[in-house]
């Protein structure tokens, strides 16, 4: 490039960055370069892939932080190895969302008046596609606001044809294998929504409640307790349910009840006689230890129903109201129940038609009248609510379809235990180890009009036949056309679709999809996702994928090599954020900044409740007097990968954020530092070497090199352990202490000094744009904003530009050539050597432009070595105008002192210094070095540790204490002298 070029590129460069680091100006504008120009798409040039699917978020929804922090996580990973070369793809796509998508649209109809049942099943639908088009892109575009790299040409969505199809292909084969089935079974059931729910979707809330004490009276009247009463006393949180009661449960080993056990009682209202059983699952020391046991009514209770061969009764219909006739099933195996009349209470007034809460206080109040009531007591209790209605869940008996799981968990622990699928931490193993083996069938229909419809339809006789469509079912089964069919009304549980989420997306069971990306991206080499669904969705997608998913040989394939587990983002005080609470954070008004009253709005717009809207309020007021500043996408990022330490829940706190910020502004202003010293005063270019030229290197240049090349491998070390907090330290340390701080200093010294040759000047120019562009691609994956831009302006000037973009620039790798730890350590200890002439000049508040005598005491020979390379720099850079080694025994004159290590460094005071001030100060020193020397003393006369721990470890420490003595001697004896004077 002749001189004229590079002038002219230097000064658009410096254009570029004229202003000062403003994101929003960066940032505008970039990604859609990116994505325009396809550098996100796979380019299957490579034999090594990566690939990572992107768990799925609602479509209807919007971005929150834990959002935020685990789409920094996996655009990190992606972007790394798509800078090492790899054949990557990041899969996208949202998901359906059943419930929480026709509960939002079910709304705005309520809204105009309109009910879900006033409309057809087809014209509901259509009403959630159109709300999908009209509000399914907010997502979406919040992920590209975060810079997430995914490859937006192959987005999915759970209800596109092609996953729909691979929905049906999934149930009709598992249908056909036996592992899928309709049964009568106790399920999560929301009365509002009338659907079953995942245990996921059932939210435990802390709630005052009662616990009643009810008495049931033995059925033979020479039965008695110990006491001599011939009644038991049951405690109930929920004495409505009496009306299902099928016995009485106590503890074996419970002595008061031994002789009971075989009895039957009589249960008030209903005059069913039940038996007293024995099981382990009882408390003795909860309430009265008999607890009531209604099957068709507790999970736990069903448990026991079953192993105790009990009927169970139904009292409930789907809107949690007491049924007209109770339905008592023998056994789960009864497809028709018997019908038990339900009765009135002692006034008359029938239980039949009741809702269930009102039933309960009717039922009380009956108790209390005819004197069965034993006692309430308050009782503390966990209300399991549906997450979207609020409303207690009820455990109901209802005909559901169910995933038979056992054959499936077998290769899904598998593939756990020996490798195969790796967690990061691995204390996860642990947990997903022990769901695994303690499997229930799976629930997976759910009462809902959005969603996978079941692919299945019944005859006028209840026969059902499952296919993928109707034309299928009459060829399969042989059905005349003159048989009427009628689809299974329910749909598919979420979690069924996103559990084929891995091997869906890449195509499978779609013929117009590109076979080579199942082939090329499939087991997808990483999952990145929270601890709280594992199971529900973790554990699933292993068993469906290697059921279905058959490498070459015809081995079962997993759907992901590494389960990556991140924690929950919580607020800067350690507390879950929620609504309620009023300490959301949104992470695009952390990128974008916020002003106050809208900041306000937003945080109280929903709340029903004013007195909870105005605590809000003044709390975010008081919290965010001036709202939230712009703080920019990189910064942001920076902020989630810097606190991802792996499986650890993180408090997030905007300080960080601001921290981060100021490390951005920092790298733009070295920049243009960089680039400002590599023109003269009247803006034409300085000579800039194009290659590396060592032989005329000095320490700093083979110490940055030598810490760059370190930094390198230790990035390369932090990311395949998926230690991105590692990597964020690294980055942040080599960039701002080391480069910046340090390297940019030494390098402006070297470029003022006239004594300095052009030659090595023009290696130092070199080294500061060598290294700041290496910087920048080691950065890039975490800041990729910021970093293009700078790149773009940096990387001509070295001939490094060999592509369009950073995104698609290779990532440094390591020279090990260049890594010397001699040079590091003589790096290190000449910063030693400064520092402690910098703290001289600060406590004796000299200022720098003074260049002072130093003398160095207790020097070792292997030191005297080191300072025969560092001198110049060190005298350079401390502004030191002589360097006088002090002989051993040698008197020294009156001086101001710091310690590194042994060495004493020494500014005499003579001319310098208040010897007052100088005997204060050492007093203060003095008394934090004694605070530590009497840590280590205590430490060291405890025998407990000098006992347990490692002996090179107590060594350690009593080195340590040594070297503080020493050094409180010196002091001691310096300030002696100082109260001489």
């Amino acid at each position: 490039m002749s001189n004229q070029a590079l002038t002219q590129s230097i000064q658009q460069a410096l254009s570029q960055l004229e202003h000062a680091y403003n994101p929003s100006e960066v940032e505008n504008g970039m990604y859609q370069n990116w994505e325009s120009n396809g550098y996100f798409q796979p380019s299957y040039d490579s034999e090594q892939s990566f690939s990572i699917a992107l768990p799925p978020p609602n479509v209807t929804g919007s971005l929150h932080m834990g959002h935020g922090f685990n789409n920094a996580i996996m655009d990190a990973l992606t972007r790394y190895h798509r800078m090492l070369g790899d054949n990557t793809l990041w899969q996208p796509g949202t998901d359906h969302a059943g419930i929480a998508t026709q509960m939002v649209v079910e709304r705005r109809l309520n809204a105009e008046g309109i009910k879900r049942t006033d409309l057809s099943r087809d014209d509901f639908i259509n009403k959630v596609w159109e709300w999908k088009e009209e509000s399914g892109g907010n997502i979406t575009r919040q992920i590209r606001r975060l810079g997430s790299s995914v490859d937006w040409s192959r987005e999915r969505f759970t209800m596109d044809e092609g996953l729909s199809n691979a929905v049906k292909e999934v149930f009709v084969r598992l249908y056909e294998d036996g592992l899928i089935y309709r049964g009568k079974r106790l399920v999560n059931w929301d009365p509002k929504f009338q659907t079953a729910l995942s245990d996921l979707e059932v939210e435990n809330h802390d709630e005052k409640g009662s616990l009643w004490y009810v008495r049931y009276y033995f059925t033979d009247k020479e039965v008695t307790t110990l006491e001599g009463n011939n009644y038991l006393v049951v405690a109930t949180t929920r004495p409505e349910t009496l009306l299902g009661d099928t016995a009485v449960a106590v503890n074996p080993n419970d002595e008061r009840y031994a002789h009971l056990v075989g009895k039957t009682i009589t249960l008030p209202i209903t005059g069913r006689i039940v038996p007293i059983v024995a099981d382990d699952y009882v408390e003795s020391d909860f309430g009265t230890g008999c607890v009531k046991i209604t099957p068709a009514h507790d999970f736990n209770d069903y448990e026991m129903g079953k192993r105790h061969e009990l009927p169970l009764i139904n009292i409930l219909d789907a809107y949690g109201n007491i049924l007209a006739e109770m339905e008592v099933y023998p056994d789960l195996q009864t497809r028709e129940p018997t019908l038990e009349a339900t009765p009135t209470d002692h006034t008359g007034k029938p239980y039949a038609g009741v809702e269930r809460f009102e039933a309960r206080k009717q039922l009380i109040e009956q108790a209390k009248a005819e004197g069965w009531l034993d006692k309430i007591e308050d009782y503390a209790l966990k209300a399991p609510r549906g997450d979207r209605s609020g409303v207690i869940v009820e455990p109901w008996l209802t005909d559901q379809w169910y995933v038979a799981v056992e054959e499936l968990a077998k290769p899904a622990i598998d593939a756990v235990e020996n490798g195969d699928i790796e967690f990061v931490p691995a204390q996860y193993k642990n947990m997903y180890m022990s769901w695994m083996t303690d499997l229930q069938d799976w629930c997976i229909s759910r009462q809902l009009w959005w969603g996978h419809r079941i692919p299945a339809w019944y005859d006028e006789e209840g026969k059902v036949y499952v296919a993928r469509d109707e034309a299928e079912v009459r060829q399969k089964y042989q059905l005349a056309d003159d048989i009427s069919l009628r689809q299974d009304d329910d749909v598919l549980d979420t979690w069924f679709s996103s559990g084929l989420w891995t091997f869906s997306t890449l195509g499978w069971a779609d013929e117009n999809d590109d076979k080579r990306v199942l082939e090329t991206f499939h087991p997808t080499s990483v999952l990145v996702t929270g601890f709280d669904i594992i199971f529900f969705w973790v554990a699933r997608m292993i068993m469906l994928t290697m059921h279905f998913i058959k490498d070459k040989d015809g081995k079962p394939q997993v759907p992901f090599k590494t389960v990556y587990v991140h924690g929950l983002v919580r607020d800067g005080n350690g507390q879950k954020m929620s609504k309620s609470k009023g300490n959301v954070l949104d992470p695009i008004d952390i990128i974008d900044g916020i002003g106050l009253e809208a900041l306000v709005e937003k945080r109280t717009s929903n709340m029903m409740n004013p007195k909870d809207a105005d605590k809000i309020a003044k709390q975010t007021r008081k919290e965010f007097p001036d709202g939230i500043p712009a703080y920019g996408t990189d910064a942001l990022r920076f902020t989630f990968c810097s606190l991802a330490s792996t499986g650890r829940d993180i408090n997030f706190d905007l300080k960080r954020v601001e921290g981060y910020r100021n490390f951005c502004n920092k790298i733009w202003n070295a920049s243009r530092f960089v680039l400002m010293n590599c023109v003269d005063k009247e803006g034409n270019a300085q000579t800039i070497d194009q290659t590396a030229n060592a032989d005329v290197w000095e320490l700093p240049e083979k110490w940055i090199i030598s810490r760059l090349n370190s930094t390198i491998a230790n990035i390369h070390k932090h990311f395949a352990q998926y230690r991105l907090d590692m990597v964020s330290q690294d980055i942040y340390e080599f960039i701002w202490n080391e480069y910046c701080d340090w390297y940019v200093e030494l390098a402006k010294a070297s470029l003022n000094d006239d004594s300095v040759s052009e030659e090595r000047k023009a290696q130092i120019r070199y080294v500061l744009l060598h290294v700041l562009e290496t910087a920048l691609r080691f950065a890039h994956p975490i800041m990729p904003f910021l970093t293009e831009q700078i790149w773009q302006t940096i990387a001509p000037l070295l001939n490094a530009k060999t592509c369009e973009s950073i995104v698609t620039a290779p990532f440094p790798q390591v020279n090990e050539g260049q890594i010397s730890p001699q040079v590091e350590a003589d790096m290190a200890w000449l910063q030693e050597l400064i520092a402690g002439v910098r703290n001289i000049r600060g406590e004796m508040k000299l200022g720098n432009a003074i260049r002072l005598p130093v003398l160095l005491q207790n020097i070792s020979s292997e030191q005297s070595e080191s300072l025969n390379r560092i001198e110049n720099q060190f005298k350079a850079l401390a502004k030191v105008d002589s360097l006088t080694i002090v002989a051993e025994g040698e008197d020294v004159p009156l001086s101001s002192s710091s310690m590194v290590g042994q060495l004493r460094i020494l500014v005499p005071m003579k001319g310098l210094i208040d010897p007052t001030a100088e005997l204060a100060r050492l007093g203060k020193a003095q008394e934090k070095l004694q605070k530590q020397a009497d840590g280590i003393s205590r430490k060291l006369a405890n025998e407990s540790f000098t006992s347990k721990a490692p002996t090179e470890v107590v060594q350690a420490e009593r080195d340590k204490l040594a070297e503080l003595e020493g050094q409180l001697k010196v002091m001691s004896e310096q300030m002696e002298e100082l109260r001489g004077l």
